[in-house]
């Protein structure tokens, strides 16, 4: 089966290196245009490209205020993404306990 067009999907859209930028920065608030090109040293016709691509899978929101675009970060729409990543929950927290246990096993030892 095919995949989906990078902006039909969340997946997709978030897979590029940058747009995971994009977002990281939005997640701590709303941010312009010019603000993201200065905190990812891109220019702003690729940020502004990265951006239609976010907000054609609706990860953003744009809202005007006077003569620059307010972009902020859309949380909902990566839900699927939360909830695929869910599902390998249990076996990060096996992991965890497992190292856990090794280093109780060291600390044990050296005492």
């Amino acid at each position: 089966m095919a995949r989906a067009a990078t902006t039909e999907d969340a997946f997709n859209a978030v897979a590029e290196p940058r747009r995971r930028e994009i977002l990281d920065a939005l997640a701590a608030g709303e941010r312009t245009v010019g603000e993201l090109v200065d905190r990812l040293d891109l220019a702003q016709p690729h940020v502004s490209r990265h951006l239609r691509v976010l907000r054609e899978v609706d990860a953003v929101h744009v809202r005007d205020e006077g003569r620059q675009r307010i972009y902020s970060l859309n949380a909902e729409a990566l839900k699927p993404i939360y909830a695929w990543v869910a599902g390998y929950e249990h076996l990060w927290a096996e992991r965890f306990d497992l190292l856990e246990d090794v280093l109780d096993e060291m600390k044990q030892q050296d005492s």
